[in-house]
């Protein structure tokens, strides 16, 4: 993931929607995305969840009804999120969040198919 700078797109209004927990984002550049609580956990950008380098990765289970409890801002270019789990640890930049909303699609398949991989099934 690249740097912020100042040609990054920025979040205009991020709202979290308990009840469907799911979190909207939408970006001065136009870009609108809807990230799942349970998504936005298991990409967590901690060094909990992504380890210490590549392959270190730790495959988050059990997440299907974590909640966002708390959303607060860091600085001018990023936030943490405060899961329901207890979990708080990740820093998540704009561009995070931007290439998060970007690669839904691709980054929630490859999940799916590392759960499968690993002979585990969701709840939901």
């Amino acid at each position: 993931m690249s740097g912020l700078t100042n040609n990054s797109p920025r979040p205009t209004d991020i709202r979290l929607h308990q009840a469907s927990r799911l979190l909207e984002i939408k970006f001065d550049d136009n870009m609108e995305c809807m990230l799942s609580c349970e998504f936005l956990r298991v990409y967590s950008p901690s060094a909990e969840v992504r380890g210490h380098g590549h392959g270190q990765e730790v495959l988050q289970l059990g997440k299907e009804e974590v909640n966002i409890t708390g959303i607060a801002p860091v600085g001018n270019y990023a936030i943490k999120l405060t899961f329901s789990d207890g979990h708080d640890t990740g820093l998540y930049s704009w561009d995070y969040l931007y290439e998060l909303g970007r690669n839904y699609e691709a980054l929630w398949l490859e999940y799916l198919g590392k759960l499968s991989a690993a002979g585990i099934k969701r709840n939901n």
